[in-house]
């Protein structure tokens, strides 16, 4: 729920002044966007704290900042990662990091999603195995496979050629909603449907990244097809936000 108030929050902040916003309420919305994300951090969860601060920060950026600032926003966050590795983050956490370099030296324990994934991944070449055919997902090797590793289980058994489909549906999901955004009346449908946007890719992204073994294991749904009913909820609210804001767009283009 955090990833979807925090976005809304921050651009009901900042749609009342100029775009881009000025230094002070760019820092405000600084402190609205890191006090959940601390909060959420202290859990811990920090792959959702992420995400968190990436939904504020989606809207931020839309918002038209100086690429100066971006800059050094980058530089700092780089230079605080040492911190985070050595004295903020636990020892399951950094765990999760290493198995993602290499996942065979522990196949058995912390490895073993990874792996097993890859596995399904590998097997379903071009056409897959079939529906419901997957050995890796119906023998119940693949941990999770109903929710956060959905993904091998359709690479498995639709092939590269089903999770081509579902690339391409995705994508035109987010371009239809960055249209969507790009002709809103208002800075708040502006920055807020593109937020939305963004964070929808950021959920596809990361999950086929964790699944795929290119990004650790952070425990993020495939956006419409993970089993779930709250993220469900969460998303539909999204997009019905977006929705809202193009009816909107029609109804001041008619009355000017």
């Amino acid at each position: 729920l955090a990833k979807f108030a925090v976005p809304l929050m921050v651009a009901r902040f900042i749609h009342r002044d100029v775009c881009p916003p000025a230094l002070n309420i760019t820092a405000i919305a600084l402190v609205l966007i890191f006090m959940p994300t601390l909060l959420v951090a202290a859990q811990p969860d920090l792959g959702t704290s992420i995400l968190v601060a990436l939904s504020g920060l989606f809207v931020l950026f839309l918002s038209g900042l100086s690429w100066r600032l971006i800059g050094v926003a980058i530089v700092l966050i780089a230079a605080f990662i040492p911190i985070l590795w050595f004295f903020l983050m636990h020892d399951y956490q950094r765990q999760r990091v290493m198995m993602l370099l290499d996942p065979e030296t522990d196949p058995l324990g912390a490895g073993y999603h990874i792996i097993q994934s890859k596995i399904a991944i590998g097997s379903g070449g071009l056409r897959g195995k079939g529906w419901l055919h997957g050995t890796q997902s119906q023998l119940e090797f693949l941990p999770e496979r109903h929710t956060d590793f959905i993904f091998a289980v359709l690479a498995e058994e639709l092939g590269l050629v089903g999770i081509l489909i579902l690339l391409a549906l995705y994508i035109l999901l987010i371009m239809r909603g960055l249209w969507i955004a790009a002709r809103a009346q208002t800075t708040f449908g502006r920055v807020m449907a593109g937020g939305l946007m963004l964070i929808l890719f950021v959920y596809v992204f990361v999950n086929i990244g964790m699944v795929s073994g290119i990004l650790p294991v952070v425990g993020v749904p495939l956006p419409l097809v993970s089993y779930g009913g709250s993220a469900l909820i969460v998303l539909m609210a999204g997009f019905g936000i977006v929705m809202s804001i193009h009816t909107h767009r029609k109804m001041l283009s008619k009355s000017v």
